[in-house]
Parts: structure tokens; sequence; C-alpha cells
């Protein structure tokens, strides 16, 4: 685990943050005086709401098993610096040692992911969404937030980073955003 990065706690039962069926008709207002289609990806095809829905509820169920965390923190890796020997000192075998294990230490093995970075991780590699659904996922997000805060200029992925959010903040505001996708999201046509 990185040092200095936030520890989860257990989601409470009841999160703070609530979605209310009034801030989903206020989303789907924003969505129709939006001037790109809330519903079409970079692709250029529409995605349906059903699609998006399943997106969403994938990345939930992906922080819930990795586990959610606010932000990461870049600067640990700044500390870390490099301690790759001179190679003149070191057999080939030695460097290549060396190398993979910089490379692994580079990766990191903490498995929590931020909301952004769960999008895109079910939009590349999950059975339950691709590129498309995952700008639509966060368009759709985007929205609601909007709509929650009465700011024009709010968007999901900052609000998810504030320091008093929490896991079950996150779940919630997954949870509503597949409602809104199946509630006013087109209808599959061969999505």
């Amino acid at each position: 685990m990185h040092a200095n990065t936030t520890t989860l706690t257990p989601a409470p039962t009841a999160p703070g943050v609530v979605f209310t069926d009034e801030t989903l008709r206020k989303a789907a207002t924003l969505a129709g005086e939006r001037y790109r289609p809330v519903w079409t990806g970079a692709s250029g095809e529409e995605s349906s709401g059903e699609a998006v829905a399943r997106h969403l509820e994938a990345t939930a169920e992906l922080l819930d098993k990795g586990g959610w965390i606010r932000t990461y923190d870049y600067s640990s890796d700044w500390t870390k610096g490099t301690d790759a020997a001179d190679e003149d000192s070191m057999t080939v075998k030695d460097m290549l040692k060396s190398l993979l294990r910089m490379a692994r230490d580079s990766v990191g093995t903490d498995p929590r992911r931020t909301l952004r970075t769960a999008l895109r991780h079910v939009g590349e590699g999950s059975p339950h969404g691709d590129t498309d659904t995952d700008t639509v996922a966060c368009k759709v997000l985007d929205l609601l937030i909007k709509a929650h805060t009465g700011s024009s200029d709010a968007r999901a992925v900052p609000w998810s980073e504030r320091l008093h959010r929490t896991h079950a903040d996150i779940n919630t505001l997954l949870a509503a955003g597949a409602r809104f996708a199946r509630t006013y999201g087109p209808t599959a046509s061969g999505c």
C-alpha cells in the first residue's frame, strides 16, 4: 500500500448523499438542454440507457471488490526514487531482475480505485462496458451532480474527490446514475 493514502472505513449503512427522483428529473432537463447528445460516445454511436446502467453497476461492483480510494497520492512515487545499480557492476541477469522489480514497484499493488479509474477500467477490460459507455456514464454522472448541487460547472469526479466523500456516497451516485440511465436513456437499438 502506498504511504500517505486514505484508508477505507466501512461504508455506513445510510449514505450521507441522497439523489431523489426530483434530482433525476432536473438532470433529464439538463440533458435535453445540452448542445452535444448525452447518449452518444466518441465513436459517434448512441449507447442505450441499459448499456450505460450496466456500466455504472459494474463500476460499483468493481469498487466494492477492490475498494474505493478518494484520490491517489502520486507524490509518494516521487519520494521512492530509483535504486538502479551501475550497469558495469551487474550481470545481465541482475539488471533484468532489477528492472523487473522497479517496474513492479512503479505499478503498485493497491487494488483500490478512484471513481474515474473504476469507470475507465470497466470500459477497457470488462464485458459490461466499452469506451463509449464510459464516456456516456461520465456525462450522466456529471448531469446528476449538476442537478444535485445546482452548479452548472459541477463535475462528478471532483465531487467524488472531496475530503468528506465516502464509499457509500460514490455507490449512491452510481446507483442513481444507473436509475437515471434506465429511466431517461434511449432504448437499445443494437447496442
